[in-house]
């Protein structure tokens, strides 16, 4: 007998596609490798299967850019990128979109945010 652990699997679906951590196949192994799991374990948490342990939970939570209770429960609010501070500014995230764009970034080299950097001033400049 299998046990369900509710809409666990969605929420962390969800959280994952704000973070910019590819669907499919692949997004298993990324999330192994993130946590240091077999491909099982993490499957096993997409698939409702199992659940993480509650300081992976909140690693999760962090570094997806949602909110503890909301991934674990479901309730509370889904998005914890409210705000991000950096050297006193503060940074509305306004949608979906810049949320994902930040999760892509946190994976990114150094060297690759630099260029990325150089990318979008140039294409800001154009405008």
């Amino acid at each position: 007998m299998t046990v369900s652990h509710g809409d666990f699997p969605k929420r962390l679906h969800v959280a994952l596609d704000l973070a910019g951590v590819d669907a499919g196949r692949g997004r298993i192994r990324q999330l192994a490798e993130m946590y240091g799991v077999s491909r099982e374990t993490a499957r096993k948490w997409l698939a409702g299967l199992a659940l993480p342990e509650t300081e992976r939970l909140i690693d999760m939570a962090t570094r997806f850019g949602v909110g503890f209770e909301w991934l674990v429960t479901g309730r509370g609010t889904r998005g914890s990128f409210d705000a991000v501070r950096d050297s006193g500014a503060t940074y509305r995230i306004e949608n979906r979109e810049q949320t994902r764009l930040l999760g892509l970034i946190g994976r990114l080299s150094r060297e690759q945010r630099r260029a990325l950097i150089v990318l979008l001033e140039r294409l800001a400049k154009s405008e």
